[in-house]
């Protein structure tokens, strides 16, 4: 038996990627900052309604205004990094965090829950793009000295990402005993740890990567019609994948009568990728090409609306009502494991010499505004009175057109 996991401990050391302790750093960066974010977040819609009492539109209308903030400008968070390096952007993004967090949970007036909530979204804004973007370049320069795949690397991130997502709301749920100011206030203290990390380990230049003025970035990335097409490919994905918070809770609303088995559906999806993910990875990286894995991944996820889309008009409702919505979660969650590190592993190879933090950023911008435009298309087909399954078949072909888009050439 230890001969035979001696064996095993060999093979799973020539399979693990080494990485370097700045990989090992930005990895652990991920953890931290979506630790720190989900413990908040989750909770934020129920406090604006309830203790400030804001309105049900103005409760939509702030949490829009945070993902504006952060999602659409990621694109300026990406050139300042390309501009000044990742550290000045990185330490700016983790001080406005703190001081949003901060602020949030003071806040009582509508002002000033707007003035921190753009302030929070402003703050990822900045640290995400820089990076994700510098994960990427390590991730290629990883490859190219024989460490392993970079799509593997980038799998890494995403779990390291995903566990926080999970560890995040439990600890927000742990201390919402105590009150929302407690949470926003632990929050706030999770950044100041990352902030006083960053400025000790996270180095002052880094070898190979390069300063660009602002000029002239914006025109030739408008133009690089391989980039665009895979922003459009990705914001695909992320329509889909949005449906977990918009068509989801309506198809369990009437499998069960109530949202209550949500929170089971999205702790099978934190489950699936935190366990699966490097696995899967693994193995298809050893098979299929970056085109390929994302074609795969989009074919999943356009499966997965299909069950659903199957089963409605068979009308099941309790226990059996459920199985095509937790179908529709594994497949859409495997298809996030394939597109969600590929797409990222994809831009170094689309991105204009020294601008990577651009193309990363705009990456999420552009697919952010895709989203946005198309979750209200699809909350009005949702509204629609159509046949049962038709939403769900439409929605279906989306990730499957978006095959089309993808970029011939690697």
């Amino acid at each position: 038996m230890s001969s035979i996991a001696t064996v095993l401990r060999k093979d799973v050391s020539r399979t693990r990627p080494r990485l370097t302790p700045l990989l090992r750093l930005l990895i652990l960066t991920q953890l931290a900052f979506n630790v720190g974010f989900f413990a908040v977040l989750p909770f934020l819609s129920e406090h604006l309604g309830t203790a400030v009492g804001m309105a049900g539109w103005m409760v939509g209308f702030v949490l829009g205004l945070r993902t504006f903030s952060q999602q659409g400008l990621f694109v300026v968070g990406g050139a300042l990094a390309d501009r000044y390096g990742i550290r000045p952007v990185v330490l700016a993004g983790c001080v406005l965090r703190i001081a949003g967090f901060a602020w949030l949970g003071y806040a009582s007036a509508t002002w000033a829950v707007i003035g921190a909530v753009l302030l929070i979204g402003f703050a990822a804004a900045l640290f995400s793009p820089a990076v994700e973007s510098e994960v990427a370049r390590q991730a290629v320069a990883h490859e190219e000295e024989g460490g392993g795949s970079r799509t593997r690397v980038l799998a890494l991130f995403t779990v390291a990402g995903q566990a926080g997502a999970f560890v995040g709301p439990l600890l927000g749920a742990l201390l919402l005993s105590v009150d929302f100011r407690s949470v926003c206030l632990a929050g706030a203290g999770i950044f100041v740890f990352v902030l006083a990390g960053h400025a000790w380990l996270l180095p002052q230049h880094i070898p190979g990567r390069q300063r660009v003025q602002f000029k002239g970035g914006m025109r030739v990335l408008v133009r690089n019609r391989r980039f665009l097409a895979l922003c459009c490919a990705y914001g695909a994905y992320l329509l889909a994948y949005n449906q977990l918070y918009l068509a989801l809770p309506a198809e369990v609303e009437r499998a069960t009568g109530s949202q209550s088995a949500l929170a089971w559906l999205f702790a099978l999806s934190s489950l699936l990728v935190v366990t699966a993910q490097l696995p899967v990875t693994r193995w298809v990286g050893d098979r299929l090409a970056l085109r390929r894995s994302m074609v795969a991944g989009l074919l999943l996820i356009a499966a997965g609306f299909a069950v659903v889309a199957l089963a409605r008009p068979a009308g099941w409702t309790g226990t059996a009502g459920l199985l095509p919505a937790a179908g529709f979660v594994v497949l859409l969650t495997l298809g996030q494991m394939l597109v969600a590190p590929v797409a990222r592993a994809w831009v170094p190879d689309l991105a204009e010499e020294g601008r990577l933090g651009l193309y990363t950023g705009a990456l999420s911008s552009v697919s952010g505004l895709i989203v946005l435009v198309g979750s209200s298309l699809t909350g009005t087909l949702l509204d629609s009175g159509l046949p049962a399954a038709v939403p769900w078949l439409v929605l279906a072909a989306v990730p499957a057109a978006a095959i089309a888009l993808l970029p011939r050439r690697p």
